[in-house]
C-alpha cells in the first residue's frame, strides 16, 4: 500500500515511465526516504502501474506528450518544496540519500544540485567515456527548476545558484547492445525531426566529419579507452547515434515527413524508451 501523506512534503522524488516493470521496484524503493514520491506512467503494458501504485504515493497515467512536456507535467504534480528527479533505470545510492537529507535540513541557499550518474553498461562500471562524472541538475527548488531543452536533450534550468553532491545515482541502463542500439534508432528519429522542423539543414561535411570526430572524443579525449571493450562499443555506438542524426535529417528533407518513422518514431506524441538521453 502507499505511504500515508505527510501534510506538507519537504521533498518529491519524480519519475517519469513507461514499461518499466522489472525496474522500476529498485528505483522507488530507492527514493522512499523523500516525502513523496510521484510517478508518470505514458501508457504501461507490463504491469509497471501495479508496482508503482504499491510503492508510489501518486501515480498517474497520461499519454506521451513528449520529454520535457511530462518532466514538466511530474514536477507540477508534486507539492514538495524540493524535487529530486530520477529515471526508472536508476537508483539512488544509501550515502546519496544522506546526503540530501543533510544538505536540505541546513535551508541551502542554492536553487539546485549537480549529481553524477555512474552508469553499469554491458556488466561494468563505466568510469570514463563521457559518461562518468556527468552531473546534472537533479534536486531543485519546485517553483524555481523547469525542464527545458530538444527532444529528446533535456536539463533543469535554475535561476539562482547550483552546487554539488558528492554522493551519486547509479544507473543500470541498457539491457544489451540490441537494447542500445534500438534506442539510438528511436531518439536519431526525434532529434532529426525536431531539427527538421526548426530549420536546421542537412550539410555532407558535419555527416563526414562528426561521427569520427565523436568517435575520437569518445574513446581517447574521454579515455574511453580504460573501459575496456564496452569503451570501445560506448565510442563506436556513439558515432553512430552522430550518424543516424544527420542522415535522418538528409532523408527528412528530400522525402518529407510521410515516411512511417517520421509518422511513428519521432514526433512528440509517440512514446519511445524513456531514456534520459542517448548516452547513459
Amino acid at each position: 500500500m502507499p505511504r500515508a501523506r505527510r501534510p506538507v512534503p519537504r521533498l518529491s522524488a519524480t519519475v517519469i515511465c513507461l514499461n518499466e516493470a522489472e525496474k522500476i521496484r529498485g528505483c522507488l524503493e530507492s527514493v522512499r526516504f523523500c516525502d513523496e514520491v510521484v510517478v508518470v506512467d505514458s501508457g504501461s503494458t507490463d504491469g509497471t502501474v501495479e508496482i508503482a501504485r504499491q510503492l508510489a504515493d501518486v501515480v498517474i497515467e497520461r499519454d506521451w506528450p513528449g520529454y520535457v512536456a511530462q518532466q514538466n507535467f511530474a514536477k507540477d504534480q508534486a507539492r514538495g518544496e524540493w524535487v529530486l528527479s530520477i529515471d526508472a533505470d536508476e537508483r539512488v545510492t544509501p550515502a546519496l540519500a544522506r546526503e540530501i537529507q543533510q544538505v536540505l535540513a541546513r535551508e541551502p541557499a542554492e536553487d539546485g544540485f549537480r549529481i553524477t550518474r555512474h552508469v553499469h553498461y554491458l556488466g561494468r562500471w563505466i568510469d570514463h567515456s563521457g559518461w562518468y562524472p556527468e552531473p546534472r541538475v537533479r534536486l531543485f527548488r519546485r517553483k524555481k527548476g523547469r525542464w527545458e531543452g530538444v527532444d529528446p536533450h533535456y536539463d533543469v534550468v535554475v535561476p539562482g545558484g547550483v552546487g554539488r553532491l558528492g554522493g551519486e545515482i547509479v544507473h543500470y541502463t541498457y539491457d544489451d547492445m540490441a537494447d542500445h542500439v534500438h534506442t539510438l534508432n528511436r531518439f536519431s528519429s526525434i532529434l532529426a525531426q525536431e531539427h527538421h522542423r526548426r530549420g536546421r539543414r542537412f550539410s555532407w561535411g558535419s555527416l563526414l566529419l562528426r561521427p569520427p570526430l565523436e568517435f575520437l572524443k569518445k574513446y581517447v579525449l574521454k579515455r574511453g579507452f580504460l573501459d575496456g571493450p564496452q569503451g570501445f562499443y560506448v565510442a563506436s555506438l556513439s558515432a553512430f547515434y552522430v550518424f543516424l542524426k544527420l542522415a535522418k535529417l538528409w532523408e527528412l528533407e528530400r522525402v518529407g515527413p510521410e515516411r512511417p518513422w517520421h509518422r511513428e518514431g519521432a514526433g512528440s506524441g509517440s512514446r519511445p524508451p524513456l531514456r534520459r538521453d542517448p548516452g547513459p
